[in-house]
């Protein structure tokens, strides 16, 4: 059954009884408040419907994190991409409602002196989890194959001997039992900028931007050299790149937790909501053929 709706909020709007159902809810009033004078009902709809879904995934993301500590295992889930793409936000949809004892965030400060002078890989080793345990790290060892060569923070000796390494590195972990999971997040310079305008100008979002940030688009170019880079010669078969499209940062938050489900395993039973990510959205890197080295 469906009613038509004619008013300043819906003009000509036509929902369904569960449509009106859920926006005349407390939750479901509470967002087209939220959204003001120049709200409209089909926006506040689209949101629950998102938090519906979100909840859902979450409910299957706690399932998950039972089998890891039953089974003694240990996951890793990288969060890497540009500025603003949306890493910190969807890491916060990811632990929302974990058990906080078995689950960190790992988001490191930049290297103190000692740590300049250890093993690049050691501060890093010390963050990677423990029996039954999942760690979430926002940015991580990374941060050398990218956001240090385009802004200056490393030498082009420590870059190649970053590079040689990782894989082996990985392999290390792989070997160890250790699951890992490395998102990219993907956005393009237009949202980028848009994103960076909104936390200029919202006080309770300008810490966010840092004198890297600051400089991102200007460097936009030489991040996607290092990026690509990055793809190349640390994509591999036992730690590949999974590329999230996060210009939608609702859809990519759903998609990478869907892709975190099909892939970390567990006891699904029958859930009430898609756990197979769409592809359009999130896929693993592919080497183009003009690429491959033949």
């Amino acid at each position: 059954m469906t009613l038509s709706i004619a008013s300043p909020l819906a003009p000509e709007a036509t929902f369904t009884e569960d449509e009106l159902v859920a926006l005349n809810s407390e939750r479901g009033l509470r967002q087209v408040v939220r959204r003001g004078k120049n709200a409209r009902l089909s926006s506040a709809l689209r949101y629950l419907k998102y938090e519906r879904r979100l909840r859902a995934l979450q409910v299957e993301l706690v399932k998950l994190q039972r089998a890891v500590q039953d089974e003694n295992r240990r996951v890793v889930i990288i969060f890497e991409g540009r500025d603003a793409a949306g890493k910190g936000g969807a890491i916060r949809r990811f632990t929302h409602h974990l058990n906080p004892r078995a689950m960190r965030v790992v988001a490191l400060p930049k290297p103190t002196d000692e740590e300049k002078g250890q093993w690049y890989f050691q501060r890093y080793v010390n963050q990677l989890p423990n029996p039954g345990e999942i760690c979430f790290f926002d940015r991580s060892w990374y941060n050398r194959a990218v956001v240090e060569p385009v802004n200056g923070f490393c030498t082009s000796v420590q870059y190649e001997r970053f590079m040689r390494q990782v894989p082996d590195f990985e392999h290390m972990l792989h070997e160890d039992g250790i699951e890992l999971i490395k998102f990219w997040f993907s956005i393009t310079r237009d949202e980028q900028e848009r994103r960076f305008d909104a936390r200029r100008k919202d006080p309770l979002k300008q810490w966010k931007l840092s004198d890297v940030d600051q400089k991102a688009q200007s460097l936009w170019d030489e991040y996607t050299h290092y990026k690509e880079a990055m793809f190349m010669r640390t994509h591999t078969s036992f730690a590949p790149w999974v590329i999230v499209k996060g210009n939608s940062k609702k859809t990519a938050r759903l998609e990478s937790i869907r892709y975190v489900l099909t892939n970390v395993p567990y006891a699904q039973g029958r859930p009430n909501v898609r756990t197979t990510p769409d592809p359009e959205f999130v896929s693993r890197y592919r080497r183009a053929v003009d690429q491959l080295d033949i």
